[in-house]
């Protein structure tokens, strides 16, 4: 089939150089795939391409075709991007999930969990300019951290689970500080939109910053006699694009337009329910079909320095507080476990007591010993036959390697956690009262300041936990040490080799400890702390004095403690989320084109791009550096009476954006495919071309279905500009009457033998093109540069 194959190509090449047709695309290899593929895309920065296969599997290639790795979410995995530096990939889940995974090894970074529905569409962009404008930014923040602390800590292993079993937990380990702290992380944000029409921005792609739902953004348009306030309805995100210095983001999606204000011709405003269609003065509009608006997202571009700071700080305090979560579900597991093994053994006691006809109880028949009395026959046979040495050496040493690691875990990762937590909240802090700079991004002083006490009462219950447990270990292997020492002595055997017992510390244990658990108390969200009524009142003195308002403080456990202070970082960080949602508004629409037949649809999966591209924009313009946006969509053939059309708008956001010195109306071409053809898939490329991807239509008899893969110049075409005021409210309509053939001869075209199928996935950065193909090939192609020089020199 390969040797077929190659014939093929080898015959195509020459039938194409024979008819003088150019062969820009110079095929790099073709591979067999054992899978079928629906979603590829290139890292922006290295010859790797992720792709997405039916079954929800990432595969990793490198250009050579040399796999990386293969993982499996175990979730329908609807969406990918890569983060801009190309160390990591985003992935969209079905239910609603990111997955970011690291691209040298494939390892869990971080789940988040913005959307309740499938992500539909990926987009993560870097501030360009970051680089330039630090060197003499006196706003720039240095995080100071590590001047103070080691690295901090990481999750701790939970016990019982062996190298392996912990599922990608300790590659989340390993990797722990890779998005906020790593060294030369410029700020960059990622956009997520879900099929509900919710639009997620997170910093770092960790740290939620705002969300916004294309349902409930008012819309105002310039439509015929009038101004109307318009409502997108049942609308799915197709396709998102931020701007390269985070102030735009342009959207692409379906759904129903819906005028819900219309202004009469007295300029009054009526307002118009969805049912209130009665009156026959109102001109309601209510389409289907593909709509391009702006987003205002300029708050990240005037703010990102204090989001940088506040992010840097706010997402790292939350990964301490996993640490610290996971350190607390560590101890509790490892002393439940002990408790459990101690229980076990020393329980059988009682029913042993009630067994003889006793009315005592465990501690007593314990006491009745220390203080010199005859053991009594149900602790006589407790303590030679139920209990013995061999039993009580299991039980001591249960409890005193939890012991061991608890005082690992605490001084290794709860404890370090905490001390950071108190440090960067106390960061936060002192940036909060810098109110003329980060009260406009929703950081409360208030709410940071009582997050800030919260930080430092859990320290203190750190610290509360520490000595309890010193004293009930010591208090237990006192206790063990006479248990043992009596069992020697019942047993008639020496007890030199037995460490003495401390007699007071024993009458502590059996009254305080042996039914009642100090340590597990600490950690028991259920359990409150019972404290002396003068020792209460003196707490309060000091607290009143101090100027806290908490006066319940030795009351609370310290999960109680734990759960309180991620509560107040919830409050606070969720105000600052608030905040910034309520600044992201929507700038402009244009409605692009219309389902006509299309009462109930569902979302269709229409070929679409949008890139940036640097260049002038209107005949009045000459800065090079400006960044004009281009959107590329196939239009459907019953929204216009042309068939197999391709539309590119370009402009939209210069239009829109108001910081602009010249006013131009955004610009469209209308492109009709010939009809030989149709278009499966486009994308944009790098100096302001487009990449088209086409099937024949029909075969012959006398030979198979082609495919071909073709470049578009858009210099070379005529974009007409779009007016608000025309009769029809959607902007392809107007074009229809200059809709511009597609000649084939006069393009770059490379034949393909078989047809293929989306996706299409092209590497500016190299120039790639990777074409999946109906029989479940992989097909790269290589732009011939050299030939780009040789026409443009023989130009």
């Amino acid at each position: 089939m390969a040797a077929e194959v190659e014939e093929e190509e080898v015959e195509m090449e020459s039938t194409d150089a024979a008819s003088g047709r150019p062969i820009p695309f110079q095929l790099q290899l073709d591979k067999p795939l054992p899978f079928q593929i629906s979603i590829a895309e290139w890292n922006p920065e290295k010859d790797l391409l992720a792709m997405v296969t039916d079954d929800s599997k990432v595969v990793l290639h490198r250009f050579n075709w040399q796999r990386l790795w293969m993982i499996s979410p175990g979730k329908c995995i609807t969406s990918l991007c890569w983060r801009p530096d190309g160390k990591v990939i985003a992935l969209g889940i079905e239910d609603g999930s990111i997955l970011l995974h690291d691209v040298e090894n494939g390892k869990l970074l971080r789940s988040i969990k913005s959307h309740s529905v499938a992500v539909i569409y990926l987009n993560w962009e870097e501030d360009s300019h970051a680089a330039m404008e630090d060197v003499d930014n006196a706003f720039v923040y240095e995080d100071r951290t590590s001047r103070f602390f080691p690295p901090a800590p990481r999750i701790p292993r939970m016990p019982g689970l062996g190298a392996g079993d912990a599922g990608l937990m300790d590659d989340y380990e390993d990797t722990f500080h890779e998005f906020s702290t790593s060294p030369g992380q410029h700020f960059n944000v990622l956009s997520s939109g879900d099929k509900d029409g919710s639009i997620c921005f997170s910093i770092f792609g960790i740290f939620p910053i705002g969300k916004i739902n294309i349902h409930q953004l008012p819309i105002r348009a310039t439509l015929p006699n009038r101004i109307a306030t318009l409502q997108i309805l049942n609308a799915s995100i197709q396709k998102l694009a931020l701007s390269k210095n985070l102030s735009q983001l342009i959207v692409l999606c379906f759904g129903e337009l819906v005028e819900d204000f219309v202004e009469s011709k007295s300029k009054s405003i009526q307002r118009v329910e969805h049912f209130e269609l009665q009156s026959s003065s109102v001109n309601r509009v209510s389409s289907v079909g593909l709509h391009c608006f702006v987003l205002k997202t300029s708050i990240f571009l005037d703010r990102k320095n204090e989001l940088h700071q506040v992010a840097q700080q706010a997402s790292s305090i939350e990964d301490l507080v996993e640490v610290v979560r996971a350190s607390l579900s560590v101890m509790s597991k490892h002393w439940s476990e002990a408790m459990h093994s101690f229980h076990e053994k020393f329980d059988p006691l009682s029913s042993l007591i009630v067994d003889h006809g006793l009315f005592s109880t465990p501690q007593d028949e314990f006491l009745s010993v220390l203080f010199g009395a005859r053991t009594s026959p149900p602790l006589h046979q407790f303590l030679a036959n139920t209990l013995g040495e061999a039993g009580l050496k299991r039980v001591s040493k249960a409890v005193d390697c939890a012991g061991k690691e608890l005082h690992s875990v605490i001084h290794e990762h709860l404890q370090p956690a905490v001390e950071i937590i108190g440090f960067r909240i106390a960061e936060l802090r002192g940036l909060s009262r810098w109110r003329a700079r980060y009260r406009v991004i929703g950081l409360d002083e208030k709410l940071i300041d009582n997050a800030t006490k919260k930080a430092g009462m859990l320290l203190v219950q750190v610290e509360r936990f520490s000595r309890i447990l010193v004293i009930v270990l010591h208090l237990l292997q006192n206790f063990f040490n006479w248990v043992l020492r009596s069992i020697k002595i019942l047993m008639s055997e020496p007890i030199d080799q037995v460490q003495s017992a401390n007699s007071e510390l024993i009458v502590v244990f059996l009254k305080f400890v042996l039914n009642h658990d100090p340590v597990g108390e600490l950690m028991d969200a259920t359990k409150t702390i019972d404290v002396d009524g003068e020792i209460m009142e003196r707490l309060e003195e000091l607290v009143i004095f101090g100027g806290y308002a908490d006066t319940k403080y030795l009351e609370r456990n310290l999960l109680n403690e734990f759960n309180q202070m991620e509560q107040c970082f919830k409050e606070a960080f969720l105000h600052q989320f608030t905040t910034v949602s309520q600044k992201i508004h929507c700038e402009g629409l244009m409605p692009l084109y219309e389902f006509r037949y299309s009462t109930q649809f569902s979302s269709p999966a229409a070929p679409t791009s949008i890139v940036y591209y640097k260049g002038n924009y209107g005949s009045e313009s000459t800065n090079l550096n400006n960044l004009i946006d281009y959107t590329c969509f196939k239009v459907p053939n019953e929204s216009l009476e042309l068939t197999n059309c391709i539309g590119i708008m370009r402009g939209f956001t210069n239009a829109v954006n108001p910081l602009q010195k010249q006013t131009h109306c955004p610009e469209a071409v209308l492109l009709r495919v010939p009809e030989a053809f149709h278009c499966v898939d486009l994308s944009f490329y790098k100096e302001n071309q487009l990449i088209l991807l086409l099937n024949e239509a029909t075969s012959t008899s006398d030979s198979a279905m082609r495919s071909l893969i073709m470049m578009v110049q858009l210099d070379d075409l005529c974009f007409l500009p779009l007016s608000r005021e025309v009769p029809e409210i959607w902007a392809i309509h107007c074009l229809k009457a200059s809709a511009v053939d597609m000649h084939l001869e006069n393009g770059k075209v490379r034949y393909v033998p078989d047809p293929v199928s989306r996706p299409l996935a092209v590497s500016a950065s190299r120039g790639l093109a990777c074409v999946f193909t109906s029989r479940s090939h992989a097909m790269v192609y290589i732009l011939d540069e050299d030939e780009d020089e040789d026409e443009a020199s023989g130009a």
